[in-house]
């Protein structure tokens, strides 16, 4: 979404960002949030091994009186088991992270590490807004926009937290996918879309079907009905909804196709001057599609359904992208996602 480190709100948010998690930790995002710092007024609480944190921190212009240290030498790593590594490292910086949002000190966590470990330390240490029965992690990237005022970013949800749902649980999605939407991009009615294998609403199996009779009838979200794949990088849904196995699955697919454009570049230039050509003749496509992953972009997306945010970043954020990850979570926070997600569950019983 549409990314500013400032906004009407008052007070300035503090950000718990895992130092330690992702591949590049914590050289990266450490870097990342020392950047923030200088051109934010955005505090941020750095979780992690202290010595090593101050190293980096010394190697780099930042802004002291907005950043602190809060010290474990503990973490997950991007390959351990997230039930064995949370049960195990009950220090684990994305824990720390976790409970000092808990116990507010911060505001939101930020985390590049095992997802299935930020999801845990959520559910360890967060409670879930009264009504909600299941957390949906989010994905947000960009796409062709085909409407005025219309955010270059489109939400998809849920992409993994919660592999099989039911009717109820896409209708509470669609919800918070909504909320998000509506506070952090600014636009009064996203469009919202059911994602599924035809645009029937007979389509899908007896959970969609049910899912697109409920969103139909809620008036206070734009439902637009069923979309199918090919219109993902379309503008025609602000707010995709799916369960958590399909979306783990469109999501690892755009991370697939942006791999083999680079691939090809690569090819090309090894080639004869037919490859070489062709590719330029390709390049703006090219360019495109590589686009729809662009993590740094846009920083991170959030999980969905506590009281407390978690703003996911990818595992291979750089300064970069963790830096747009900080001002994604503040932004959060100052427009109080999660208190337009609680009055939408309310409504709706």
């Amino acid at each position: 979404m549409v990314v500013s480190d400032e906004t009407p709100t008052t007070r300035t948010p503090t950000i718990a960002v895992d130092a330690m998690g992702g591949d590049s930790g914590p050289e990266e995002i450490v870097k990342g949030v020392a950047r923030a710092s200088l051109d934010t007024t955005i505090q941020s609480l750095l979780v992690g091994d202290e010595r090593r944190i101050q190293e980096i921190l010394d190697g780099v212009p930042y802004n002291p009186e907005q950043i602190a240290i809060e010290h474990t030498v503990e973490h997950v790593e991007m390959g351990e088991e997230p039930k064995a590594a949370i049960r195990k490292k009950r220090r684990a910086s994305i824990a720390v992270a976790a409970q000092l949002v808990a116990d507010g000190r911060a505001d939101v966590v930020v985390t590049a590490g095992n997802t299935g470990a930020a999801m845990l330390a959520c559910s360890e240490h967060f409670k879930m807004i009264p009504g909600v029965r299941h957390a949906a992690l989010a994905s947000v990237y960009p796409r062709h926009t085909e409407h005025a005022a219309q955010d270059t970013l489109a939400l998809l949800l849920d992409v993994g937290a919660t592999v099989r749902c039911d009717a109820t649980e896409l209708v509470q999605f669609a919800l918070m996918g909504n909320a998000y939407a509506r506070r952090v991009s600014k636009v009064a009615q996203p469009r919202v879309g059911l994602l599924n294998m035809g645009v029937e609403e007979t389509c899908g199996g007896e959970v969609l079907v049910e899912a697109h009779r409920r969103l139909r009838r809620i008036e206070s979200i734009n439902f637009i009905g069923n979309i199918e794949g090919n219109e993902l990088a379309r503008g025609r849904a602000d707010v995709i909804v799916c369960e958590g196995l399909m979306g783990n699955v469109v999501l690892k697919l755009l991370e697939g196709l942006a791999e083999v454009v680079d691939d090809l570049a690569g090819v090309a230039r090894r080639e004869n001057w037919r490859w070489k050509l062709g590719i330029m003749m390709l390049a703006s496509g090219f360019g495109k599609t590589r686009d729809l992953t662009d993590y740094a972009a846009y920083g991170g997306a959030p999980l969905l359904g506590f009281r407390n945010l978690l703003i996911k970043s990818h595992g291979r954020s750089n300064a970069l992208a963790v830096h747009n990850a900080v001002k994604v979570a503040a932004k959060a926070v100052r427009d109080d996602v999660t208190g337009e997600i609680a009055a939408a569950i309310q409504a709706l019983g």
